[in-house]
């Protein structure tokens, strides 16, 4: 596995607000934006960074908002899917960028999903993981029974004060939790944990990350000219993930007719972390 190259830290202002955005490879590569879910930050494409740098790529890796050191505004309205998808647009206009390819993982695939059908023009091409099609996800969360389980927690997550506490308490124990019970046991070191609990008892970060489930389920997200999705793009799954169906994965490429899926076997919700080499391959080999 190739070794981490070296990383820029910098504040960038986007859609009214300042993200804590990584960069790394050649300024004249071509930019991925890779865009992290719950309840992660930019390190969590630490295995990712380097199988794209070394292809030549400029890779842009934002703390979306709410996260770790990026702004965490108040109210539901500033974590519906629209304005997280603006950040995403932003920055690349901040950058100088017209258009991205770009790597998304859970709710950063949710964000990548509204870009994909708000602001085609920006995507070269998309890589989602683990979180399917919007219009699928609303016909399993309410119409699927299975899924509706599966999803408990996020409706847990609508109870503000008592969902931090129960999260961020003894050290962030509920989080570590979180992750415990969804992945496989090498899927994160003991140094990684440090890293995430640091992340996560950054201040209002926790409120921060909830709000992301709150505003989905309590307000509109935005709308979309369409929800067919144009530019080509890969669904990469791990069918080991025991939050969401993968019949999601394949019901998705119904609005997506430049689109393909693979699937990892040997992955769960977390296969960017436990199948490194397979996932780097798919995601490489389909950017080029």
């Amino acid at each position: 596995m190739s070794s981490m190259p070296e990383l820029n830290h910098r504040t960038i202002a986007t859609n009214g607000i300042n993200l804590h955005v990584v960069t790394a490879g050649p300024t004249t590569g071509d930019p991925v934006v890779c865009l992290h879910g719950f309840p992660e930050f930019w390190y969590g494409w630490r295995h990712q960074i380097p199988a794209l740098v070394d292809e030549g790529y400029r890779v842009i890796v934002p703390d979306q908002r709410g996260y770790n050191l990026s702004d965490k505004p108040e109210g539901l309205d500033a974590y519906r899917l629209t304005e997280l998808a603006a950040d995403a647009v932003g920055l690349l206009e901040t950058l100088g960028y017209d258009e991205a390819r770009f790597l998304t993982h859970d709710w950063g695939a949710a964000v990548g999903w509204q870009v994909l059908l708000e602001y085609p023009e920006y995507v070269t091409k998309a890589v989602t993981m683990n979180i399917p099609h919007p219009a699928v996800f609303d016909e399993y969360l309410f119409g699927d029974v299975r899924q509706t389980i599966n999803s408990t927690y996020m409706f847990m997550f609508q109870v503000p004060g008592l969902s931090e506490w129960a999260l961020t308490a003894g050290n962030c124990r509920g989080l570590k939790l979180f992750l415990d019970m969804t992945n496989s046991p090498d899927a994160f070191t003991a140094e990684d944990i440090e890293l995430y609990r640091e992340a996560w008892q950054q201040p209002g970060a926790a409120t921060g990350m909830l709000n992301w489930y709150r505003s989905l389920l309590r307000r509109d997200p935005g709308g979309v000219p369409s929800m067919t999705v144009e530019p080509e793009t890969l669904v990469i799954w791990g069918t080991q993930d025991t939050l969401l169906r993968a019949s999601m994965a394949e019901d998705s490429l119904e609005f997506c007719p430049n689109g393909r899926l693979e699937l990892v076997t040997d992955g769960t919700h977390w296969l960017h972390h436990e199948c490194v080499p397979e996932v780097n391959g798919l995601v490489t080999d389909f950017f080029e």
